[in-house]
């Protein structure tokens, strides 16, 4: 697969262990963990390919995220969204699923162009490999639900995922929003609280677990994300391959 490039952002593949452990030790940072290593590791960065974005101005690593890729739905129980997710009712799906996860980009970074970047590499990826479903566990910061009160309302009434696919609850800690919430969303509170990626999934038609879970060990409350590829809007997919 080729690499992509755009203005001074440059996104390839993880070459090495070296290219790996950079990785690792921006998710560190980005995600604010205090582990001695001062790397954020795991037994998934062994079967995931890594994606690194490089400010090429500036010679560093600005973003990185990782792919799990699997041939159907009877494999999703081997992905790290799994750990968190009921996802029985994904067993049945028939085409290729590629999970994305620890998607950060560096604290210091707020260039959209970033993120325009990782979705072309993605959208060359999906278009290589035949994907039909991308997902993933996708982050609020912190462990307060308080903050995110109207981005969850505006969750509950737009964007749940079908009955077909919908996750069930399977973390002991979680925060069943669709069914707690009775408030009508603040737009503009609800917006300011949504994660620019989550954002960006919706946008290609995605929706979400009707609950977040609270996690502990990442300090996050995360959302289950699914996008089907066949369902992206069509110009929304040819944005995307232009950028590619």
């Amino acid at each position: 697969m080729k690499d992509i490039s755009h203005g001074r952002y440059h996104a390839r593949f993880a070459q090495c262990d070296t290219d790996i452990l950079a990785a690792q030790n921006l998710r560190h940072r980005a995600f604010g963990l205090t582990s001695p290593s001062g790397r954020d590791q795991d037994d998934f960065d062994k079967i995931c390919q890594h994606v690194l974005i490089h400010d090429t101005n500036q010679q560093r690593l600005v973003c990185c995220f990782r792919i799990l890729l699997l041939d159907h739905g009877a494999q999703i129980d081997t992905s790290y969204s799994a750990q968190y997710y009921n996802l029985t009712a994904l067993h049945k799906f028939s085409g290729k699923l590629a999970e994305i996860g620890r998607f950060c980009m560096d604290p210091s970074i707020h260039d959209p162009d970033v993120l325009r970047v990782a979705w072309a590499f993605l959208t060359t990826y999906v278009d290589d490999h035949a994907i039909a479903m991308l997902f993933g566990c996708t982050s609020f910061h912190g462990l307060e639900t308080g903050p995110y009160f109207d981005t969850f309302a505006l969750l509950r009434d737009r964007y749940i995922a079908p009955n077909t696919w919908a996750p069930q609850v399977k973390s002991p800690d979680v925060f069943k929003f669709a069914a707690r919430l009775r408030r009508k969303p603040d737009m503009a509170r609800a917006l300011k609280g949504m994660p620019p990626l989550l954002r960006t999934y919706l946008m290609m038609g995605g929706w979400v677990s009707d609950h977040a879970v609270i996690d502990a060990e990442m300090a996050t409350l995360h959302v289950f994300t699914g996008v089907e590829i066949a369902t992206i809007p069509p110009a929304r997919k040819r944005l995307l391959r232009a950028l590619a």
